[in-house]
């Protein structure tokens, strides 16, 4: 399935996907689809002028295009043509770097979490950034890859903090929250070592104060053929995902 809004572009190659199909062999197509337990694909378009309907892809795309303007009034003028097309790449790395599953988190021996960068590129390393500090003297260096990686490690910082702050509710503890609990997936604020990289763990223990409130847990996390166990505050983690844990 293929979901998009009704950008010029998209209705252009949606009128020439219709064209091609009318020439093929549906024949051939269908038995080949079944052979592979596949079905046809299907392409769905918002309705016109309600970019609201995108949800989640219209949000980030509004963040992203917030944090590339203010940067690029800061440093647009020290990026030329190819050095904007490799920053955009960039960007796009950094939007579809995003864990999608969570299923054998805590197996070492497993592969990390599918990420939109999986389906889109066929390959499931996660892309690095190139090795070094990038720093802000960087933007006058000579060297152009070296002002691009600047200001896409900037976009990154920014737009993790933005993003993580939508994972969480911002309200005062006048009202009675729900717990954290075993088996909780949750993210990591404070194990962000490089670009594109979102720490997942699940909660194997919980600790609580005299009043019951969880206030820190014990974290298994799968990395590299190995577990890893750590102790982290409440604050120091995002809940992605509730675990199926009944509560009496």
């Amino acid at each position: 399935m293929i979901r998009s809004d009704n950008g010029s572009n998209f209705i252009g190659t949606d009128n020439e996907l219709k064209r091609a199909f009318t020439e093929m062999n549906h024949t051939k197509i269908k038995h080949f689809l079944q052979g592979k337990g596949a079905d046809w694909l299907v392409w769905i378009k918002n309705t016109p002028a309600a970019s609201h309907m995108g949800g989640v892809w219209e949000r980030q795309i509004r963040s992203a295009r917030n944090i590339l303007s203010s940067l690029l009034k800061v440093h647009g003028n020290s990026l030329n043509d190819e050095a904007l097309s490799t920053l955009m790449s960039e960007v796009e790395a950094i939007l579809n770097s995003q864990p999608l599953t969570v299923e054998l988190l805590n197996d070492g021996n497993t592969i990390a979490p599918i990420s939109p960068s999986n389906l889109l590129c066929m390959k499931s390393k996660v892309i690095m950034p190139p090795p070094g500090e990038f720093e802000r003297p960087d933007i006058y260096s000579r060297k152009r890859w070296r002002r691009v990686q600047h200001v896409a490690e900037e976009f990154w910082t920014r737009w993790r903090k933005e993003f993580l702050v939508t994972l969480q509710q911002q309200q005062k503890w006048s009202t009675s929250k729900r717990n954290f609990l075993v088996d909780d997936i949750v993210l990591l604020k404070d194990n962000f070592h490089h670009r594109n990289h979102w720490p997942m763990a699940r909660i194997v223990e919980t600790f609580a104060d005299e009043n019951g409130d969880i206030r820190s847990v014990k974290l298994k996390l799968g990395n590299n053929g190995e577990c890893t166990y750590f102790e982290r505050p409440i604050s120091k983690i995002v809940l992605l995902l509730e675990s199926n844990t009944c509560v009496e």
